[in-house]
């Protein structure tokens, strides 16, 4: 039997502890928020040696901080992966029970992200224990709350004055370096009519019929424009039609229909720019329209860190990477990077496997990943 890595056990309890966003299960579940994942890593990290605080976020919900602070710090390196996992109410109790076969362990959350939590803290912990530990840089490992619903948990940190000179932020990135992501504008369109008797359409105005032509002008004219223009990383920006609501019963005229659109951006669209321009150019076609920003609160904005940084370098060679990637996803980077703070993802698993109901990674990926990251960070001044 092969032995198991100081990555793989820390990852196999991680898993065995349920941390799933309190926004997908229903109120009171057991196995909602991240407060016992918290607790454990706050203990182990304090068994390694490191300084361990929380930030409180809201109640029962706080995020780890566990420093490694040399005499002299002059520069801060952030590891930050998230605690919370999605999840159902329907789901099996046995997806928190690590399971291995071959190369891949199974369990809720082992790509995203406690895989990077084991790897990110398991590399903290031997720079820690070692010699050659940094002398002038703070490492500072933060798990944080709420990534998968509203990004309280960075928002919170960024908003409380946080900052550092480079958040590596853990998701599931197969390894490599990711320096630019797409933001995510969610929007709701709703189109109004007059309501009839179903025998007599004439005498009223069909919303559905009005919001059909706005969806296919969307799905066909507007996309094809957004195509046009690229980013060198991500591609072009998009939209997808997710949901549509509209009527009651066949035997009436609906007076209203709802639709909700996912609007992926690029670096370089602006959020309030988007919306005028769609209600500017619906307007052009004769398409009433109301235009609605579902995220207003909590904007998740396209990030892009310039790969020229120092410290990105440092992290590329360390990878072996000659050139940054980008990701379609969204990421708590974006919220760090808004905040002042230089971010970039990285971390074992393939995104293919995070939100699945098989959810799996690689303990190649996760072993190396420790490596790599033990490597950086013992290298840093």
């Amino acid at each position: 039997m092969t032995k198991r890595t100081p990555a793989e056990k820390l990852l196999r309890e991680l898993i065995a502890l349920p941390s799933v966003n309190p926004a997908f299960l229903p109120a009171h579940d057991p196995r909602a928020g991240e407060q016992r994942v918290a607790d454990f890593l706050a203990a182990t990290a304090a068994t390694g040696g490191l300084d361990v605080a929380f930030h409180p976020v809201a109640p029962g919900r706080a995020n780890l901080l566990a420093r490694l602070t040399p005499p002299r710090a002059r520069r801060r390196v952030v590891l930050a992966p998230h605690m919370d996992t999605v999840g159902h109410a329907g789901m099996s109790e046995s997806l928190f029970v690590p399971a291995k076969k071959g190369d891949r362990l199974f369990g809720r959350g082992a790509c995203d992200t406690k895989g990077s939590i084991a790897a990110m803290l398991t590399a903290l912990l031997h720079v820690a224990s070692s010699a050659s530990r940094p002398q002038e840089t703070e490492i500072i490992f933060t798990a944080l709350v709420d990534e998968e619903s509203g990004q309280s948990g960075s928002r919170s940190l960024v908003a409380s004055g946080f900052r550092a000179d480079l958040a590596i932020v853990g998701e599931p990135t197969l390894l490599r370096v990711i320096t630019a992501h797409k933001g995510d504008l969610w929007l709701k369109l709703r189109t109004r009519g007059k309501a009839a008797h179903g025998s007599r359409p004439e005498l009223g105005r069909n919303a559905v019929h009005a919001m059909a032509r706005v969806v296919d002008w969307l799905e066909t004219d507007y996309a094809q424009h957004l195509a046009k223009k690229k980013h060198p990383l991500l591609g072009p920006a998009t939209i997808n039609v997710g949901s549509i609501r509209g009527g009651t019963q066949p035997n009436i005229v609906p007076d209203l229909c709802e639709i909700s659109v996912d609007r992926r951006t690029i670096p370089g669209e602006n959020d309030a720019a988007i919306i005028r321009d769609l209600r500017t150019q619906l307007r052009a076609r004769g398409l009433a329209v109301e235009v609605t920003d579902n995220k207003n609160a909590a904007p998740c904005r396209p990030m892009e860190t310039d790969a020229r940084l120092p410290l990105v370098q440092s992290l590329l060679r360390t990878a072996q990477q000659r050139a940054p990637l980008g990701a379609h996803f969204f990421s708590d980077a974006a919220v760090f990077a808004a905040g002042g703070t230089p971010a970039v993802l990285f971390g074992p698993g393939d995104i293919a496997q995070a939100h699945t109901a098989d959810e799996w990674i690689s303990l190649r990926s996760l072993n190396r990943a420790t490596e790599l990251l033990e490597k950086f960070l013992s290298e840093l001044p």
